[in-house]
Parts: structure tokens; C-alpha cells; sequence
């Protein structure tokens, strides 16, 4: 990974652009990441950022780019409403984006997400201009990621198409990118864990990701819920946490979903057009990755069930899922999860 990093920072500094670099950045991305990063970017008197790396490395690239001119705080522009026209559109600088895994599309996305140290909770920012104005992506880049990574972060692509597909609202468009997707994911996530040297295998993996990212602006539900609070809390991958959760919150949204998951089935030329042939294949893919199969194996403890589901149904993900949930159902789900629980 260091070599593309310090071949760019050569390109362009042999281009007359002087490069700085910036990486201290935790895999879930704290506030005090991206005004470290904000000094960076100043003391270096930058007027852009190349964000490479993964959903973590984007998220903060892209909030330091978004903040660079901004007079407000950072939770200013939270995601509730039309805080993002707070924000000084001109202020805001030039991002390029680079994915070296294949989950979480953040390189076609609107959004960031990072933790508020202060609270435990990851919190979303929105604004149109965060969205890159070059993305590269090049499967070349990501030959490199393990096998475990990059189960995770496919697990993570998955997710997104899923739910897209999944939740309330009309938006076809953003069916057929997520049905799509999810067919690539089927056909190509085993592969590229097998071989991380397979190109045709990582080209469909880096298409998914950026799909399901494309799709999830119809929205997500409460596997995304769940796993944001349990990310901020116990610091877990964000793709391994929606693997963890994606079987229970099926199981739980199985009678809004029925339809939705027999044609899925169909789509993706499952043996059998239903919804416990799409359950069964999550399950399958789990066992497969070597996945945790419950929340507890994953590291969470039964004392912060309570807060974790209060904070789920606070999530702004929560309100668009398929049926409706409340911290009461969050807690269902979650107990389900902690005792492995699917029926």
C-alpha cells in the first residue's frame, strides 16, 4: 500500500505540486482525526486532498476537505435536516479519491461518517460537494488487501445493495444498481477472497462497491443501525459488524420483504426463488469467510445491549427501514444477534 501512496507524492511533486501526507487515521475515524488532519492541511498550505485507502481513509480525506474553509464546527453540518447549507460551498476543497478496498463506495458518496469522541456515536455529514470530483479506480490497487479484508469490506458492499434494495420509498433506479450489484457480489466475492490476484474478480468487487454506495442514497436500514453504534462503541470493522447483523435484521423484516427476496433469488440464479434461499445464502457466506456468526462473539457485552439499541433507533438510518423500528424492536433484533437467535 506504501508504494502507491509514495509514487503519487513523487508524481506530483516531480509535476510542481508539492505533496504532504496524512494517515493518522483509526478505522473508524474519530473527531480528532480530522482536525489533526485540518492542521495538516493548513500548516502545509495544501489546496486539495487525494484521499486513498478505504471507506476510513475517504471519510476523513473528504471531511478535511469539506472543513478546510469552513467557519463552523464540525457537528455543524451533522446530517439532521439542511444543516449541510450551513456550510461555505467555496470553501470547500477539491477531493480525488482512490479505493484500495472494495465495501464501502465511499468514493462515489455524499457523505462521511465519523465518531464523536464525546458521545461514543458515529454521527453522518452530508453535502453535495463532498462527493469526489475524480475517483480512480483501478483493481490493480486493491490485490494486496487479505483475504479477511476482503471478505469485509465485500461484506460491506453487499450490505449496502441489500438494504438499498430493501427499504421503503420508490426508487427504481436505485433497485436495479442494488440487484446488480448483488448479483456481482454472488458471482465474484468468493472468488476475489480466494485470489486477491484474480483482476476480473477485483474489477466486480470495486463495480459493487461503488453500486452499492450509488444505490444507498434511496437509503439503509437497521442493519446499519445497529452496526453504526456497535462500530462507535466496541470499535469493530464497519463490513464484518453488517455481516454479523445482515441475517437477524432479514429475519426480522422477513414479512415486508418477501417479494423483494424472491426476486432477488431469481436474479441472482439462486436453486430456489424464496426468502430462505437468500437467507441461507448470507449464512452460507458468513460460514464461508469464517465470520463471527452472533454480536457477542463479535465483541459485544451484554451490559451495553440497552444503550447500543437506544442508540440504534436514533440512528438515521432507522426511519427507512422496512418495518418500522423503535429501541423496543432494536433490542429484539439485538438480543437475537447476541444469542444467534433466527427464528
Amino acid at each position: 500500500g506504501r508504494a502507491m501512496v509514495v509514487e503519487a507524492i513523487t508524481a506530483n511533486n516531480d509535476a510542481d505540486l508539492p505533496t504532504g501526507l496524512f494517515s493518522d487515521i483509526k478505522p473508524n475515524p474519530v473527531s480528532k482525526n480530522i482536525s489533526d488532519g485540518l492542521r495538516a492541511f493548513h500548516e502545509g498550505g495544501h489546496d486539495g486532498v487525494i484521499a486513498f485507502g478505504g471507506g476510513s481513509a475517504m471519510d476523513a480525506g473528504k471531511t478535511i476537505a469539506f472543513m478546510a474553509g469552513q467557519k463552523r464546527g464540525l457537528w455543524d453540518f451533522e446530517d439532521i435536516g439542511d444543516n449541510w447549507k450551513r456550510a461555505e460551498t467555496d470553501a470547500i476543497a477539491p477531493i480525488v479519491a482512490v479505493p484500495t478496498t472494495s465495501g464501502t463506495g465511499s468514493e462515489v458518496g455524499r457523505a462521511t461518517v465519523v465518531i464523536d469522541q464525546d458521545t461514543e456515536t458515529k454521527k453522518i455529514l452530508f453535502h453535495p460537494r463532498m462527493l469526489p470530483e475524480l475517483v480512480i479506480c483501478d483493481p490493480q490497487l486493491v490485490t494486496g488487501l487479505p483475504p479477511h479484508l476482503t471478505a469485509a469490506t465485500g461484506m460491506d458492499a453487499l450490505a449496502h445493495c441489500l438494504e438499498a434494495y430493501c427499504v421503503n420509498g420508490y426508487h427504481p433506479m436505485a433497485d436495479g444498481i442494488a440487484l446488480e450489484g448483488l448479483r456481482l457480489v454472488r458471482d465474484w466475492l468468493p472468488a476475489a477472497v480466494a485470489d486477491g490476484q484474480n483482476l476480473e474478480a477485483r474489477t466486480h468487487m470495486m463495480a459493487a462497491a461503488t453500486m452499492g454506495a450509488t444505490a444507498f442514497q434511496k437509503g439503509l436500514g437497521a442493519i446499519h443501525s445497529l452496526s453504526h453504534p456497535v462500530g462507535a462503541v466496541f470499535d469493530t470493522h464497519h463490513g464484518l459488524t453488517n455481516a454479523v447483523f445482515m441475517p437477524y435484521v432479514l429475519a426480522f423484516n422477513r414479512r415486508a420483504i418477501e417479494d423483494k427476496m424472491e426476486r432477488l433469488a431469481r436474479f441472482i440464479g439462486l436453486e430456489d426463488p424464496s426468502f430462505e434461499a437468500v437467507l441461507g445464502w448470507v449464512l452460507d457466506l458468513r460460514d464461508q469467510f469464517d465470520m463471527p456468526k452472533t454480536a457477542a462473539e463479535l465483541g459485544v457485552t451484554e451490559d451495553r445491549v440497552e444503550d447500543i439499541s437506544r442508540m440504534a433507533a436514533k440512528d438515521p438510518t432507522a426511519p427507512t427501514n422496512p418495518i418500522a423500528v423503535g429501541e423496543t424492536e432494536m433490542r429484539e433484533i439485538l438480543d437475537s444477534a447476541m444469542q444467534g437467535r433466527l427464528s
